[in-house]
Parts: C-alpha cells; sequence; structure tokens
C-alpha cells in the first residue's frame, strides 16, 4: 500500500431525512445539475454577440424545455441501464426497473432520452433542432460534473488499483488503495469539457453553425469517457468485454463517430452558404 494512501471521507449518502423522506446527495446533484443548465442556456440565448443573426429558442423555451429534459434524463438513463447494464436481472425483477431510488443510472441511456425529448419539443415548439442541441452541449458538462461527484459520495463506480498518492480505499471495494475515477470523470467530461465547449462559443462563435457543438459535445464526451474507463472497474456482472475494453468504451465509440460527422457537416454546411 502506498505510505501517501487517502481515506475516503465518510459522507452519508443522506443529505437529511424527515420521516420516510430522504434528500440524497444523488438526487441533489441532478437537481443542482439541471438547475445551473438551465440558467446557463438562458444566459447563452440572451447574448447576441454569441449568435450574430442567427435563431434561437427563447428564454420562454428553455424554461418549458426544463420538465421535457429532465423526464428524458431521468427515464432514459434509468431505462438505459436497465437495457445495457443489467437486463437479465431486470427481466426476471421487472417491477424494479423504474426504482431509481435503488441506484442504477446510465449516462448513454439519458443521453438519448434527453435526444429525443428535444426533438418532440422542438417539433411542438416549431424550433430549429440543431439549436436545441447546440445549446444542451453547451450545459451538459455541468450536469455531468454534479454527477460524477455525486459517484464519489456515494462511493460507487470506483477505480481500478493503484500505488498513486491521490489513491483511495474505497468502501465495499477491498482493501486495495484505487484510483478515484469518479472524480477523473467529473474533471474530464465536466471541467475540461465544458472550458472547451465555452471556447468554441465565446471565442469562435460556434454557436452561428448550427450542430457544430453538439458535434462537439457528443466527440469530445466519448473521448472523455474512454479516458476515464481505463482506470474505472466496470460492473461485476458485465466485466470487461475483451482485455481492457468496457460497456461504456462501447457506448461511446458511436457517440464519437457521430460528434465527428456532425461537426465535418457543419463547417462544410457554412462554407457552402457563406
Amino acid at each position: 500500500m502506498p505510505l501517501l494512501v487517502l481515506p475516503f471521507p465518510a459522507i452519508d449518502p443522506v443529505l437529511f431525512q424527515i420521516g420516510p423522506f430522504a434528500l440524497r446527495w444523488y438526487a441533489l446533484a441532478y437537481i443542482v445539475g439541471i438547475v445551473l443548465a438551465w440558467r446557463y442556456m438562458r444566459q447563452l440565448v440572451l447574448n447576441d454577440r454569441l449568435w450574430g443573426n442567427s435563431p434561437r429558442p427563447t428564454p420562454l423555451d428553455l424554461d418549458d424545455f426544463v420538465v421535457w429534459g429532465t423526464l428524458g434524463i431521468i427515464l432514459g438513463g434509468r431505462l438505459g441501464y436497465v437495457l445495457f447494464y443489467n437486463p437479465a436481472y431486470y427481466l426476471a425483477n421487472p417491477a424494479e426497473a423504474l426504482a431509481v431510488w435503488t441506484g442504477g443510472m446510465s449516462f448513454h441511456g439519458g443521453f438519448a432520452g434527453t435526444v429525443i425529448a428535444m426533438i418532440l419539443f422542438a417539433w411542438r415548439r416549431n424550433l430549429s433542432i440543431w439549436r436545441l442541441f447546440d445549446l444542451a452541449g453547451t450545459a451538459a458538462p455541468i450536469g455531468l460534473f454534479f454527477g460524477r461527484i455525486a459517484n464519489f459520495i456515494n462511493a460507487e463506480l470506483w477505480g481500478r488499483p493503484a500505488d498513486v498518492p491521490w489513491a483511495f480505499v474505497f468502501p465495499g471495494a477491498g482493501p486495495e488503495p484505487r484510483h478515484p475515477s469518479q472524480l477523473y470523470e467529473a474533471a474530464l467530461e465536466g471541467i475540461v469539457l465544458f472550458i472547451v465547449i465555452r471556447i468554441l462559443t465565446h471565442r469562435y462563435q460556434m454557436l452561428q453553425r448550427p450542430g457544430f457543438v453538439a458535434g462537439a459535445f457528443a466527440f469530445g464526451y466519448g473521448i472523455a469517457r474512454c479516458i476515464a474507463e481505463l482506470y474505472r472497474v466496470p460492473d461485476a456482472h458485465i466485466g470487461y468485454l475483451s482485455s481492457f475494453v468496457t460497456m461504456g468504451m462501447i457506448l461511446s465509440l458511436p457517440m464519437i463517430l457521430t460528434g465527428a460527422a456532425v461537426m465535418i457537416w457543419s463547417l462544410r454546411k457554412a462554407s457552402v452558404t457563406a
């Protein structure tokens, strides 16, 4: 064991409880992430410099979309976990499929659910779907950051055994010190990806090129997730699919390819219409 191994901070997953009602850090992370993402998107649509003459949703549109997006995140995230990560268990126990309070959410499922919610909302409001995709791409890293911090507090999704001085011994993960892979993901998928997209929107005005920011988010998330998966232990009931390959990597590959294709399409479309 390395001499500088860090003791895991014993934080109760339940923030506070009143009778049968309990507010967990994980639920609070979702609430804070969604609220901050909504406020950030409202701020962006009010900044005329970022859009030029390009049309965009109004703040009122975003206010109404919050409910749609929240349902897409929660339902898609839960169903994605059920289908991608543990279908056999939930086929045998179907009543537990929607029991989100027991844990188990998939980013890729939440991503798909949010995309569906955005398509339906844009169709209902007669909005440009690419503008809505771009706005979601600017704000998604905020929610990812808080979600990964909640994973760390819950001592779940821990990393592989490590001898680095910032390794933690996670409760329930055995005596070996491990990579805090949740914090790696919070940094890569949250902070780094947010900064990259912020540069694209504010320095290069990429919100004026429909689809580019959305593609950049999908591409960037896929890369960040694949890097983090090198340090994260996959779910025990799935394990490694092949040597170091995990389900998270497999599900991220379509995001990388699609994101790259959308960015190229956006740039080519902009050069044709220029």
